[in-house]
């Protein structure tokens, strides 16, 4: 009991009951999610068979992965451009972009995807001026296909982008680059051979972040897509709400949570996750 007091310090003790209810909170629904994956409707693994078997089930499997990605590299490239810009602008206009940046947080996704309708809708605004300015001759269909639910994703993953990226850029020493120039490098040298370099965990970690917010998106698929675009997660609330397949819903939510955990898995074996995600070196 003396060795265990040597290692374990006291306060734990009061700590311990809390991080045990927090535990069962947080373990209890996702071990219950894959009990239901492997039991309902019969005891076994039929459910994730059906993955291979059906051709809905893979097509709609490849349609979010592919989503997801080009969400990802247009998400991280706007939001790079924004975290530079602002990294290397006057400090009043850099406030002013943070607070832009930060009120786009507190406008609710349903009136952002709506807004998207009304401005690119098959009679919104852009296409009722480009009409009249004589540009097109029939409205361009931006929604309710995939391109409407990439811009809306995009859109929405662009503040997630830009905040690892700023913190990333923020605490570069700007001294290396004035070195490079002086030594003779060209910006665009200095740039692509130091700079790009050593804002690689800042893309990293908010290409992981974005990647795995979007394998959830349901309500801008659902809306923009108009029912045209099925991911996963709106695939899951219809087997759970319409046909009631909680085994089907069940085994598509596990492999999230696995391809989520073995991305981390993967990530960590290349660098350290905690220097990612801000901690660190």
């Amino acid at each position: 009991m003396s060795a265990l007091r040597r290692h374990i310090h006291p306060g734990w003790a009061l700590v311990a009951p809390f991080l045990l209810l927090v535990a069962a909170l947080y373990l209890g629904p996702i071990l219950n999610i894959l009990w239901l994956s492997v039991t309902d409707p019969e005891p076994g693994l039929g459910n994730y068979q059906k993955l291979f078997e059906s051709d809905s089930l893979l097509r709609i499997f490849w349609t979010t992965i592919r989503i997801c990605l080009i969400t990802t590299v247009g998400s991280v490239f706007l939001g790079y451009s924004i975290a530079y810009a602002m990294v290397h602008c006057h400090e009043k206009q850099k406030s002013y972009m943070l607070t832009l940046l930060l009120v786009s947080f507190w406008i609710s996704i349903l009136v952002r995807t709506f807004s998207w309708l009304m401005l690119l809708g098959h009679r919104g605004l852009v296409n009722n001026a480009l009409e009249g300015m004589g540009v097109i001759a029939e409205p361009i269909a931006f929604m309710r296909n995939e391109l409407g639910v990439l811009i809306g994703m995009i859109h929405y993953m662009i503040p997630y982008a830009v905040l690892p990226l700023l913190v990333n850029m923020q605490s570069l020493d700007m001294r290396v680059m004035n070195a490079s120039r002086n030594l003779g490098a060209t910006g665009s040298q200095t740039f692509w051979r130091i700079y790009l370099p050593l804002t690689t965990p800042g893309i990293v970690a908010s290409s992981l972040l974005i990647f795995i917010l979007s394998l959830g998106f349901y309500v801008t698929p659902a809306v923009l897509g108009g029912g045209k675009v099925l991911m996963i997660a709106e695939y899951i609330s219809v087997q759970l709400l319409v046909t009631l397949k909680w085994g089907t819903a069940a085994m598509l939510a596990g492999l999230m949570l696995f391809g989520v955990l073995a991305m981390l898995y993967i990530m960590s074996r290349f660098m350290k996750l905690s220097t990612v995600f801000g901690g660190s070196s």
